[in-house]
């Protein structure tokens, strides 16, 4: 049963992600190593769960170990330069060979509808084409790459017109030219100008790696651009993540919403990244997802829900819905993909020059990361622009917290005279204040 719920409660809180998801479009980017991976039918099974929930996708497959493998079978040279494979006239063939098997494989797992499976009823259509145009690298450096290119245009109006008649789009890692000819491509680029030249909601890499890591091993669940650039020049990354990195930072900064790497070794990985609050891998956003802004209305639901487990256990003072919907213009709180993760308000004495910090409040799921922090510094930086020289607070829990921030314990008589005349003597709260 605790399973059972568990289940109930995560399906509950996807709705929406659901909603917000229905009706994009989503390039996502499967290299030949998640096509060889154990979960790879689980990948094929979340893939079809996307597109019965309403959205548009277009799948961009790799092929390199398939590529390497077949040409260590024949005995020929595999060549990379500049994390570009370099393709002689006579093994076109063989990378072609290649990847035909791997686009054959992806479509018969998408067309798969056995009963008792995920993909019972899916009847999902999937179209590939002539649709990347391409011309050659030609030679760099003294270098000839051959029939290796690079992606020139995206036929984005042949394949808007295949998703609205509810297809799944399938581009390869090759390219074909205006003279016939064959390009065998970099997957990451393919995908990057698919998100781009379609105006994509959300490009998405499966790799190896969960996503990136922090130096101390901890994952990061949202990256920013710029902080992303620090960590390419660094080239500690291997080539593979290293160039999914680079894909994803440039369609972010060219238009894309977001991008996100995520785990083809994760059962399930694109579900939690793309389904739940946490995520399952490194989202990439120009500028974060979390955002402090002054509270309205439509809060106070969410300010309820964080406010009441800490008024039950006598942290908070109660207030009502009434009372929270009267003042909330005091508040600020800290949204995170459209759920209220945090709060806190501010009550001036102008008079006194001063003001009451109140109400501050972290969802359990968020508390680690600064988001206290953050609050406490917009409430400094309003009650700044109110013109306020002091900041108090009463608190019976926390008082720690808030001495390493500055603050120091002071008597009652401090307080302006209306909030003493309101103290709760059974509370016995302890108070501190600050100097702005």
């Amino acid at each position: 049963m605790p399973d059972e719920l568990n289940y109930v409660d995560w399906f509950r809180h996807s709705s929406p992600y659901i909603n917000a998801h229905r009706g994009k479009t989503f390039v996502i980017l499967i290299p030949g190593e998640a096509i060889e991976c154990a979960h790879f039918s689980s990948i094929i099974h979340d893939l079809a769960l996307l597109d019965s929930l309403g959205i548009r996708l277009v799948l961009v497959q790799g092929a390199r170990p398939q590529i390497g493998r077949i040409l260590s079978n024949r005995r020929l040279p595999s060549r990379v330069e500049d994390d570009y494979r370099v393709t002689p006239q006579d093994q076109l063939l063989d990378i072609i060979q290649a990847s035909a098997a791997v686009r054959v494989q992806l479509e018969a797992q998408l067309s798969m509808g056995l009963s008792n499976t995920p993909m019972d009823g899916a009847r999902l259509k999937v179209c590939s084409g002539n649709y990347v145009i391409a011309r050659p690298l030609g030679v760099v450096d003294g270098i000839d790459y051959g029939h290796t290119g690079e992606v020139r245009r995206i036929d984005s109006e042949a394949i808007f017109r295949l998703l609205e008649d509810d297809n799944m789009v399938l581009l390869p890692h090759l390219g074909f030219s205006p003279t016939g000819e064959v390009f065998n491509l970099k997957s990451e680029e393919v995908a990057l100008q698919a998100a781009i030249q379609l105006k994509a909601d959300k490009l998405v890499i499966y790799s190896e790696e969960e996503g990136i890591f922090k130096s101390d091993g901890e994952l990061y669940s949202e990256l920013l651009t710029k902080d992303a650039d620090v960590i390419l020049k660094e080239k500690k990354l291997s080539t593979i993540t290293h160039a999914a990195l680079d894909a994803c930072v440039q369609a972010v900064r060219q238009g894309v919403p977001r991008a996100h790497l995520i785990s083809y070794n994760e059962n399930g990985g694109l579900l939690r990244e793309l389904f739940s609050r946490e995520g399952s891998g490194t989202m990439i956003d120009e500028d974060s997802y979390e955002q402090l802004r002054p509270a309205n209305i439509d809060d106070v639901g969410g300010m309820m829900a964080l406010l009441t487990p800490l008024e039950e256990k006598g942290v908070l003072v109660r207030r009502s819905r009434e009372l929270l919907e009267n003042e909330v213009d005091r508040f600020i709180v800290i949204e995170r993909d459209g759920a209220i993760v945090a709060c806190a308000a501010l009550y001036p004495f102008e008079q006194e020059h001063s003001g009451e910090l109140a109400c501050l409040a972290v969802s359990p799921d968020y508390r680690g990361s600064n988001r206290g922090e953050r609050l406490l510094k917009g409430i400094e930086q309003a009650a700044k622009v109110l013109n306020l020289s002091t900041l108090f607070l009463l608190t019976t829990r926390t008082a720690h917290w808030f001495i390493e921030r500055g603050f120091s314990e002071t008597t009652l008589n401090s307080l302006p005279s209306k909030k003493q005349a309101l103290y709760n003597y059974q509370r016995n709260s302890k108070i501190f204040s600050k100097a702005l």
